[in-house]
């Protein structure tokens, strides 16, 4: 865990420039693929996942230490050839783990997310989830545990295979020639973004694309069929606690609403989008049927809204470097306390920007628990200084958050009562 915070006090200050640099440069260019609203609510995604994992808040079926320590076969020097082992059966398993979350209902909330941006941009790439608690596909590890591939290994590439995925989530980079043939590009995941029915579940590889075409999913970006981004039942919301469990309470709410055991049984592992017959008309979604004419989700947000938006963002970037750069040295129970307090502070943040009217309801819960806080340790984690500016800073959010619900409802409470 300490390791791993290390790792994100580099790379997420890393990707942070990488997509202001990508908003730059589309604005110079007359072509800005970066809506603060949407960049905001993505990176607020990335957030919370790596806020995660780091807490350690998912549990694996089978550990991929328990299949070395059961299958090795073989034993490998720690050298270049390991680590090239371990990099292309991990490719493998991005590609069937990621085929399995298109294709199944269930693992389709996991991966859902990602695919919530009705934009692609690098800020897109950052749409991880945190809905997956269980972790079902380490069994694909399998051959680099018959190989003897150490654990330790499989640790280190891991991540550094996911980093390699940031890249290529851009409009700004065309075709790369031969590249195509060899490696995911960003034409390549371009098409697995869109909704276009041409494009639907394509190109499902995550670094090297011969896997589509060895198992039949590649499609090229054809010149006369646009991308269209996002899902097509949309998540009409910035905020990423919602988004990454909306698909599951559908499920849950079919299966209670079904009245044949089968179906309740089996409609999670039915095909992504299934439901029990009929309630389609029973239980109607809002779902895009024309990909080139529908409204992307944009509520209509004040300039000084939006602004505080990106500075709630920032003060949680704070806080999250905070965190990770004291991992040694906070206990347990603290981590999980600031850990939550930071997923607290995401929630309103999306909340807000979805001009939710009740937000203040949960900016007052948010100041409660800040004084609780404060009163348990009389320091911001160790830091006397520090809980006095979090005090200022969340007395501004809740006066802030009821200034906000005072302008949206005006009409209402300045109106007559007849």
């Amino acid at each position: 865990m300490e390791e791993y915070g290390k790792i994100l006090l580099i790379a997420m200050p890393t990707f942070l420039v990488l997509v202001l640099l990508e908003k730059l440069y589309g604005y110079l260019k007359g072509s800005d693929t970066v809506p603060l609203d949407d960049a905001v609510s993505s990176l607020s995604s990335g957030m919370t996942n790596v806020l995660k994992d780091v807490l350690g808040l998912s549990i694996g079926i089978i550990s991929y230490e328990w299949l070395f320590s059961k299958l090795a076969i073989f034993s490998i020097a720690n050298t270049v050839v390991v680590y090239a082992i371990a990099f292309i059966v991990i490719d493998f398993y991005g590609y069937w783990s990621h085929r399995f979350a298109h294709k199944v209902n269930l693992f389709w909330n996991h991966h859902v997310i990602h695919h919530s941006s009705e934009e692609f941009n690098l800020a897109c790439a950052l749409r991880q989830p945190i809905s997956g608690i269980f972790k079902f596909f380490t069994f694909l590890l399998i051959p680099a545990a018959i190989m003897g591939v150490p654990p330790q290994v499989i640790a280190i590439v891991l991540p550094l295979h996911l980093f390699m995925q940031f890249w290529y989530h851009t409009r700004h980079v065309g075709k790369l020639g031969f590249i195509e043939y060899i490696l995911v590009t960003p034409s390549h995941h371009r098409v697995h973004h869109a909704i276009n029915p041409e494009y639907l579940d394509k190109n499902l590889s995550q670094i090297f694309i011969f896997w589509d075409f060895m198992f039949g999913t590649f499609q090229e970006e054809l010149d006369d069929v646009p991308p269209v981004f996002g899902i097509s039942r949309p998540a009409l919301t910035w905020n990423p606690f919602k988004i990454n469990f909306q698909h599951f309470f559908v499920l849950c709410r079919d299966a209670w609403n079904t009245k044949y055991l089968s179906d309740k049984l089996t409609i999670w592992f039915r095909p992504t989008g299934w439901r029990p017959k009929g309630f389609d008309d029973l239980y109607p979604l809002h779902k895009i049927d024309d990909v080139y004419s529908f409204s992307k989700y944009k509520p209509a947000l004040s300039k000084f809204q939006l602004y505080w938006g990106i500075t709630h963002l920032f003060v949680v970037m704070f806080f999250l470097l905070d965190l990770f750069s004291r991992l040694g040295s906070l206990s347990f129970i603290h981590i999980l306390v600031y850990g939550g307090y930071i997923f607290l502070t995401i929630y309103s943040l999306t909340d807000l920007m979805d001009k939710n009217k009740w937000n203040f309801l949960f900016e007052i819960f948010r100041f409660s628990f800040t004084v609780a806080i404060g009163l348990w340790m009389k320091t911001w984690f160790g830091y006397s200084t520090i809980l006095y500016l979090v005090f200022v800073y969340q007395t501004m959010a809740l006066i802030i958050s009821v200034i906000f619900y005072i302008n949206e409802n005006k009409e209402n409470v300045l109106s007559p009562i007849n």
